[in-house]
């Protein structure tokens, strides 16, 4: 007679009540009169190393070096000048990439803004794939093509190749920009949060600053080649973080199994989550609620991205403070690339770039913090964002177009440096703008298509613009001027925004809501691993 194995044993006797547990999803227990069992310690969201101020630092010098490049390229000891000869014959050698293979400002120009290319293709791309695959590990791919394409800047022998570097450059800077953000925002202090985003958005203005130093100094010292060489050195580590760390989590989008989106985001991938995966590969909400694996099909990709799409394009209040936000940007991309070489002709620096290094570096740092600071003073809404964005750009706008109209050097320093204080003073704002008037899972793509709009309509077109201009008018004082005036336009838009019907979505996220109080009691981010069993879905 063979020996019958035995029965295993229900998880719950049906002839028994079960007893409550309040770490159940309750609603689940009452359709299916199951209790969740615990899962293994494991698969819990592991604390991560990151703390949010070591989070907001790392972001920060990534930032950095990121703007460092864009000044690099634009400093008189990288970017040079061309060659030049005189009606008697006499030929002066040019200096750094315009000399070496003799470019017109137009073609100048165009390499300061080749990186756009890879940018405007990249960041829609990177934004939609945030809701399937973890936004860190994204950010890591992105430094790493970032920083193989400015090493291959320093090796380029013609127009044609640093121009296609720079574009990859692009490529790498959209992941970031796009994704960085929202991380900020999610762990920043709900009191200071415009301040946590002014922090990281002061490294623009920053980095430009350190650029312009940085790149005359090299340029002078050792070669052009060499800037391009030691920023790449300087970002491996970060790419290096980025890719093989335990990814972090973004708010919005849940772990493997689960319906619930994170309300404490700085934990780690589980490493069976992350293993089932492909080292980040997580589903987003809506993918949980269709059942969708991993990796959901391109049709669905992309449906959805034109689903998100629409939505932002809909969102008038989004719409307005990009449209503010590429006038804007138009003047300051132009400013940070023809400023050193307009300084130097206008005013015969002796040093234009120290001198505007110097002045965008101590106005952007100070005007960006003053941003965040006063709007969280004003207690942050997007009306009294719009309020801020008005005001200050208009004031900024007559400082800076007062300044380009003296003579005196000394006058234009003192002017232009008021200005270049009020104008930055935005950074803060206008992003905080964008992040909240949006639901969480839309922010990546509404940061990337900010981002690449206010680029491909605003500093894109601007530096080969005002080359054009330029070449046009040869008087680089009325070319300033021409230009400083859209800085009023930006304004006009901004003021708009102040009167529409506005709304923080950062809370609202489809059916699953997270409160500021749910919020404010998430555990330490450094709090050792809990051993409770979490919230499991589970289908019938």
């Amino acid at each position: 007679m063979e020996k019958q194995e035995p029965e295993p044993k229900p998880l719950v006797d049906s002839n028994s009540t079960p007893k409550p547990n309040t770490n159940t999803n309750t609603s689940l227990a009452a359709e299916t009169g199951m209790v969740i069992p615990s899962i293994p310690s494991s698969l819990l969201p592991q604390p991560s190393w990151f703390t949010a101020k070591r989070l907001l630092a790392v972001f920060c010098v990534i930032n950095l070096l990121n703007y460092v490049d864009r000044g690099t390229i634009a400093s008189n000891g990288v970017n040079g000048s061309r060659k030049t000869c005189t009606k008697t014959g006499t030929c002066s050698p040019g200096s750094g990439i315009q000399g070496e293979f003799d470019l017109s400002n137009f073609q100048d120009g165009v390499i300061s803004s080749a990186f756009m290319v890879g940018l405007l293709v990249a960041s829609p791309i990177f934004a939609s794939l945030s809701k399937s695959v973890n936004p860190f590990r994204l950010i890591g791919v992105g430094l790493t093509v970032w920083t193989l394409a400015v090493a291959g800047c320093g090796l380029s022998i013609n127009f044609w190749l640093i121009a296609t570097c720079r574009m990859f450059v692009g490529v790498g800077e959209a992941s970031f920009i796009s994704l960085a953000a929202p991380f900020i925002d999610d762990n920043a202090p709900v009191a200071q949060k415009t301040a946590w985003l002014g922090i990281f958005y002061m490294c623009i203005p920053a980095g430009i600053a350190v650029g312009y130093v940085y790149g005359g100094l090299v340029g002078d010292h050792l070669n052009w080649r060499w800037a391009f060489w030691i920023e790449a050195i300087l970002m491996l580590p970060f790419a290096v973080l980025g890719l093989f760390m335990k990814p972090l989590q973004l708010k919005g989008f849940s772990h493997t199994g689960s319906k619930k989106p994170l309300t404490s985001p700085l934990t780690a991938c589980p490493d069976e989550a992350v293993s089932n995966c492909n080292h980040g590969l997580l589903p987003s909400q809506e993918d949980s609620k269709d059942g969708s694996k991993c990796a959901p099909s391109n049709l669905n990709q992309l449906t959805r991205f034109w689903k998100d799409m629409k939505v932002l394009h809909l969102e008038k209040v989004y719409v307005i403070n990009v449209l503010g936000y590429i006038a804007y940007n138009f003047v300051i991309g132009a400013y940070s690339y023809w400023g050193p070489k307009a300084g130097y002709n206008i005013y015969h620096m002796k040093n234009a770039d120290m001198t505007f290094g110097g002045i965008t570096i101590v106005c952007g740092i100070l005007g960006t913090l003053a941003g965040g600071l006063v709007l969280d003073r004003m207690n942050s809404t997007i009306s009294n964002a719009f309020k801020l964005l008005s005001v200050a750009t208009f004031l900024g706008a007559i400082f800076c177009f007062a300044a380009f109209c003296f003579k005196n050097l000394y006058v234009f320093i003192a002017l232009f440096a008021i200005g270049e204080l009020l104008v930055f003073a935005t950074q803060g704002p206008v992003n905080y703008v964008c992040l909240h008037c949006v639901k969480p899972s839309l922010r990546p793509l509404s940061m990337a298509m900010s981002t690449v709009s206010i680029h491909i309509f605003g500093d894109v077109p601007s530096s080969p613009l005002v080359g054009v201009v330029q070449d046009r008018i040869d008087n680089w004082r009325v070319t300033a001027l021409i230009l400083t005036s859209i800085l009023f336009i930006a304004a006009g838009i901004w003021f708009i925004g102040i009167f529409l019907h506005s709304v923080d979505r950062f809370d609202e996220d489809s059916e699953d809501r997270v409160s500021d109080v749910e919020r404010a009691n998430s555990p330490p981010l450094l709090e050792k691993k809990s051993t409770e069993p979490i919230e499991v879905s589970v289908e019938s």
